[in-house]
């Protein structure tokens, strides 16, 4: 028998810890390969832990609402098989007999009583911060502290918004960003204020009657709160507004849904034919599909398109197209079918969910003629697609212009005004409209 060591998984770079909030399986049961074992949250997503081996799940080294840190073990799970034919990179404890121990070399304990030496003097030097009975702190929230040089006693006056009152990342986070300004809870300083100049804010208290329902916000919802506000906060917001006739796309996906349906399996729906057409234009554009990092812009190689997604319970989630630029309309389609679907279920993976660099939200989908998205951070533009109407238009043709039915939509282009002038952002979204205006009705899918 062996056992093998299920861990916490990296869920991309940004993500380096979770928080447990149910396990689906109890010790003692049979685990098949792929099955999920427990439910993690990060402040990205919710998501399952899967199994790699089958076998009985026969420890459990975390409680629900136990925050872990990425890599670390969650259970074990004890296999059938040789022990001799796993290995410890895969994750297995092979059982060992004591006579097969062996002294180590004697450099390799020296090696190990000198990183000793120096992790412990890492530790006398840093500033020692513990949890108590009222206050618990998770491993990334003292690291962060201790790379800041944030005492014990600034630690825990910081107010908790987690649960419990617990002191979450964006709380340390937004600790630090006050700490030197007014809303500091440590500052003893108090400096001369102009009242000319100053802009105070009046906060007027919501007052709540027997007769009000109180709802408790949601994690997702706290947590799409703040990033809203951050943008805001961060962009200098600017919406250029078009429209554009799709008539000719309206015409050709009527003509072919039914076989390429039949022939894919898959739905053909507006939402991918629109996602070529603004993958072409940042291509066209690559100014658009950047990043700001202070005082520098990242220019991203790959063309990420993020797609809003609205969830049963009215959040939304962004799930990510990795390289659109390089998928035709059928990989298109599938990718789009695929993660919509798997996001309103909520079993979308931590990594598909990151490195967005343009994000798509389809704002017609809920009858909206148009709208003014906010920015998704770290991104600089973010594109709003108005529902299509039946609207009488202009028709120019070389023997005069007439009146005629058409399909027409707003496209709505939210962009930072930091990084991103006028002519660049009228100019993107005009190349979105002209892509999708210019569309081939004799196309083959």
């Amino acid at each position: 028998m062996a056992k093998y060591k299920l861990k916490l998984p990296k869920m991309g770079e940004s993500v380096a810890e979770a928080t447990v909030t149910s396990w689906l399986k109890e010790v003692g049961d049979t685990i098949e390969i792929d099955e999920p074992i427990l439910e993690i949250a990060t402040d990205k997503v919710d998501s399952e832990v899967p199994s790699e081996v089958e076998g009985v799940l026969v420890e459990r080294f975390y409680n629900v609402d136990d925050v872990v840190q990425v890599g670390e073990v969650l259970a074990i799970i004890e296999t059938s098989g040789d022990d001799n034919e796993v290995e410890e990179d895969n994750g297995v404890i092979e059982s060992v007999n004591e006579e097969d121990l062996v002294e180590a070399p004697i450099q390799e304990a020296v090696n190990y009583v000198n990183e000793s030496v120096a992790v412990a003097q890492q530790v006398v030097e840093a500033p020692v911060l513990t949890s108590t009975e009222n206050r618990f702190y998770s491993p990334l929230v003292k690291n962060i502290a201790k790379a800041e040089g944030i005492s014990q006693a600034e630690l825990d006056a910081i107010q908790g918004t987690g649960k419990d009152g617990r002191v979450t990342k964006n709380d340390i986070l937004l600790f630090l960003e006050n700490k030197n300004g007014t809303d500091s809870p440590v500052k003893t300083k108090v400096e001369p204020v102009d009242l000319k100049t100053t802009k105070v804010e009046i906060k007027t208290p919501v007052i709540s009657s027997g007769e009000d329902e109180i709802i408790e916000m949601t994690r997702m919802g706290k947590l799409i709160s703040h990033h809203m506000t951050a943008s805001l906060q961060t962009s200098a917001h600017v919406q250029s507004f078009i429209e554009a006739d799709v008539t000719n796309i309206w015409n050709w996906r009527n003509k072919v849904k039914n076989e390429f349906q039949k022939r894919e399996g898959e739905k053909l729906t507006f939402t991918p034919i629109f996602m070529e057409a603004i993958a072409k234009a940042l291509r066209e554009y690559p100014l658009m599909n950047i990043s700001v990092q202070g005082d520098k812009i990242i220019k991203k190689k790959n063309i990420n398109l993020g797609m809003a997604a609205a969830l049963p319970d009215g959040n939304l989630i962004v799930p990510v197209i990795k390289n659109a630029d390089q998928l035709n309309l059928v990989g298109m389609t599938k990718q789009v079918n695929d993660l919509a679907n798997r996001a309103r279920i909520n079993q979308l993976k931590p990594d598909e969910i990151q490195d967005g660099t343009y994000t798509v939200t389809n704002v017609g989908s809920f009858g909206s003629v148009m709208g003014t998205p906010i920015i998704n951070q770290p991104q600089v533009g973010i594109l709003a697609l108005g529902a299509i109407r039946k609207v009488p238009a202009v028709i120019e043709t070389p023997e005069g212009d007439f009146i005629g039915i058409r399909y027409k939509m707003f496209l709505t282009h939210s962009y930072d005004h930091r990084v991103v002038n006028g002519a660049l952002g009228g100019m993107f979204v005009k190349a979105v409209a002209d892509y999708l205006e210019a569309w081939d009705t004799n196309r083959e899918v």
